[in-house]
């Protein structure tokens, strides 16, 4: 079953209206996916420097 996001939760909008995926929902998922996500408990492990 897919999972249902909870805004403020798992997700936030920004002032330019953008999604924003928090620490929680992302520390849940379990992994960095290399996006450079703002609030990235992983240390961003999977960004590149390009």
């Amino acid at each position: 079953m897919a999972k249902t996001f909870v805004k403020g939760e798992d997700y936030y909008i920004n002032e330019a209206g953008l999604y924003v995926f928090t620490a929680k929902y992302l520390k849940e998922r379990g992994y960095c996916c290399g996006n450079g996500c703002k609030h990235c408990p992983f240390d961003y492990i999977n960004v590149t420097n390009n």
